[in-house]
């Protein structure tokens, strides 16, 4: 059985990809399964199942690590542990993440593309609430693409292609959904493009560490959640929705593209001067 497992650490990457996904899936359906039949609130059910899911899947990294690649220390390998160097890259990407954000709705609030407007909700719970799920879904996103994904694609394939693919994937995977969901949100895939080749650069650039990677994607998601639950702004229909974002969301507008755009060629850049 050892030799098998480490005789898989030489398939190519699909099959490697595809053994794990199946595993997992394996251990997560028998226990998620009484949840969906007995839980009836839909919003518990999202967070128990995939909760469970995520801790599975740490887990089985873990043990991947071991058996596999005879890497015991598997999560520290994709860039993943408690130094300083990562904390204080965790808080310099939160303060980009937020920062952008910020910038872009103040600039459009210039324009008079939108109004900002009292809160409708005490604002500190927002905020304290936005934090906690950006660096949450940054934490658990993170890890799955620019962590375990991309440090499979680069044991096959150049940097370049593992970028890209791992770029791609991470956009592609945001369209689980029903076709009537996935066409009306199809105009945010080059944005999560652009975001998933940041994400890369910004883990190369702070030399494999993920808490730049964390701490961006969580300051992003969480400043959205911030303006958007808070009630922060009304727009004012001054320019067309696929300006500042199609059902209201930045990543389809051309607004957030740009920003996005922007982000990633100063991430490609420091990159660039880091290995200079």
């Amino acid at each position: 059985m050892k030799n098998n497992l480490v005789r898989l650490a030489k398939l190519p990457v699909p099959v490697r990809l595809g053994c794990l996904i199946f595993v997992l899936l394996a251990l997560w359906l028998p226990l998620a399964t009484p949840i969906y039949l007995l839980v009836g609130d839909a919003n518990l059910v999202s967070i128990l199942t995939m909760v469970l899911l995520y801790v599975e899947f740490i887990f089985l990294l873990k043990l991947w690590g071991k058996h596999v690649y005879q890497q015991p220390q598997i999560l520290q390998h994709y860039g993943l542990d408690i130094t300083r160097h990562n904390r204080v890259d965790l808080l310099r990407g939160l303060a980009i993440g937020l920062t952008n954000i910020w910038i872009l709705f103040g600039i459009e609030g210039l324009l008079g593309w939108l109004v900002w407007q009292q809160p409708k909700v005490f604002l500190l719970k927002i905020i304290l609430e936005g934090l906690v799920v950006g660096l949450g879904v940054g934490f658990a996103e993170e890890l799955l693409f620019r962590g375990w994904l991309l440090d499979e694609l680069q044991r096959d394939y150049s940097q370049r292609v593992a970028l890209w693919t791992d770029a791609i994937v991470f956009a592609a995977l945001h369209f689980i959904k029903p076709l009537e969901a996935i066409i009306q949100t199809l105009p945010q895939f080059p944005a999560l493009v652009v975001l998933g080749l940041t994400q890369v650069w910004a883990k190369r650039w702070r030399r494999g560490r993920l808490g730049l990677p964390i701490g961006l994607h969580g300051g992003l998601v969480g400043g959205f959640y911030i303006i958007n639950v808070g009630g922060l702004v009304q727009y004012t229909s001054v320019v067309p929705d696929w300006v500042t974002g199609v059902y209201q969301n930045p990543l389809m507008g051309v607004m957030g593209l740009c920003l996005m755009s922007i982000s990633a060629l100063w991430m490609r850049g420091q990159l660039q001067r880091s290995h200079l």
